[in-house]
């Protein structure tokens, strides 16, 4: 019959111990960010970042990867590129329209981003002249080919360390913001 008291004099003697040193590590995690907060810490990282990955699928079902020179999110953190229309991501996003974007800030080491959505193309041409770079008329003469590509959000990741955002400790999964679904087509 001592044994088992022995046993809860030490796990209480444990709790004891251990108590303080949770209690500080409580205290060291940063407070959960609104909604508001890790959007506006997402798009720090993408509006900084000049290129990012743009993750289709092939038709065996494998991730491809490409770099792209988006434009910068806009309100709602839609996200525009352009490409040619005979490009193999073209003939992907018809097919399969999920796609993933990388945005990462390894030169200051700030964090990174993962937006996770549905791509829509669009080949409307006042679409296409709201948008248009300088460098377009070199890479597609008389706008010709070019085909706009609108990935609207359904989830987005982000690890900013300077915002405050960190991946939890156990999982490391990082903090997320879920989008409402995209209208479906008729």
């Amino acid at each position: 019959m001592k044994r088992p008291f022995r046993g809860l004099m030490l796990s209480i003697l444990t709790l004891a111990t251990l108590a303080p040193a949770l209690a500080r590590a409580e205290e060291k995690q940063p407070p959960a960010l609104d909604r508001a907060a890790l959007l506006a810490a997402a798009r720090e990282i993408m509006t900084a970042q000049t290129y990012c990955a743009l993750v289709t699928i092939d038709e065996t079902g494998r991730p491809q990867v490409r770099t792209m020179n988006p434009f910068p999110p806009e309100e709602d953190m839609t996200v525009w590129f352009a490409t040619n229309t005979r490009s193999l991501k073209v003939r992907q996003l018809r097919k399969d329209p999920r796609v993933t974007l990388y945005y990462a800030d390894h030169a200051n080491a700030t964090g990174y981003v993962a937006l996770t959505g549905r791509a829509q193309l669009t080949e409307d041409q006042a679409e296409i002249l709201k948008r248009k770079r300088a460098y377009w008329d070199q890479a597609f003469p008389g706008l010709k080919n070019l085909v706009l590509i609108k990935v609207v959000p359904e989830r987005l990741e982000v690890l900013n360390y300077k915002a405050g955002t960190q991946a939890d400790p156990e999982t490391w999964r990082p903090p997320s913001v879920e989008f409402a679904p995209a209208p479906k087509k008729d």
